[in-house]
């Protein structure tokens, strides 16, 4: 199993950090979590396309996760040779947001048919909704869905993707939560959404304030690590952006509670299990 953060970013622009989308090759298959801001040149440079993706994994529907939905339909639609249906999972509600999306294209779905006579439809899109506790087996590839906590946002997943005894864990944005539980329990790898609280509270804005309540701060990701014996631990989607270098002060108030290995993630970083 292959885990490759492409963005590793969030709602902040950073030059450095696509927005938030992890891509997980396993058993042969290829599989997007998130579409964040720029997914698509990252996963140029990580030698996958929209094109050759099994399936894409919304986790739930804030803008910072699915800005480029849009374009994952639109360049799969038009760079595949005929009928290539997007297949998408993601909590109640993402039929709804996938029909809103495709009247979005509407203009531009009729420009491309009326120039390209081999274009003879427009995208086709394979939308289900997936409730806590949902499973999808694949040629013993196996992906669990989870409720995960980040109220008001509401539903929100998390997925865990299981195959020849390894385990990987997509935690999207959440605080601790029995949901998160059952999605890390002995994973391999555990690529969970931080924030730095001690510096958000210094912060004059109090709507940058307000992301405090919903999503973990790095000590909780630390312990939710060790109280479910993850083996490795990656810290993704950082409020505020780390700065070039501060790696270890990042880590560090995970390392209080968990002694895995812990990787602060950076765009196009690799790791398997």
């Amino acid at each position: 199993m292959e885990v490759t953060i492409l963005g590793s970013g969030s709602p902040l622009p950073d030059p450095n950090r696509a927005g938030p989308s992890t891509l997980v090759r396993v058993g042969g298959k290829t599989f997007l979590f998130d579409c964040g801001r720029g997914v698509l040149m990252r996963a140029a440079a990580a030698n996958a396309t929209a094109q050759n993706l099994d399936g894409l994994f919304i986790t739930h529907m804030h803008s910072d996760h699915t800005t480029d939905f849009n374009d994952v339909i639109t360049t799969r639609w038009i760079m595949s040779r005929g009928v290539n249906p997007l297949r998408v999972n993601g909590p109640d509600g993402i039929e709804l947001f996938a029909e809103r999306t495709l009247a979005a294209l509407e203009n531009d779905i009729g420009y491309r048919l009326a120039h390209h006579d081999d274009l003879e439809q427009g995208p086709s899109l394979n939308v289900n909704s997936l409730n806590d506790g949902a499973i999808l087996e694949e040629e013993n590839i196996k992906i669990i869905a989870a409720a995960t906590d980040h109220n008001p946002v509401h539903p929100t997943l998390g997925f865990r993707i299981e195959f020849d005894g390894k385990v990987a864990a997509i935690a999207g944005d959440t605080v601790p939560c029995p949901g998160l539980d059952r999605l890390c329990k002995d994973a391999d790898i555990y690529v969970q959404t931080v924030i730095r609280s001690d510096l958000i509270q210094q912060s004059p804005s109090e709507r940058l304030r307000d992301v405090l309540d919903y999503h973990s701060d790095v000590a909780q990701a630390g312990k939710t690590a060790a109280a479910n014996k993850v083996k490795t631990l990656i810290l993704n989607h950082f409020v505020p952006p780390p700065p070039p270098g501060q790696e270890d002060v990042w880590a560090a108030s995970a390392k209080e509670h968990f002694s895995g290995d812990i990787l602060v993630a950076h765009d196009l970083m690799k790791i398997t299990c």
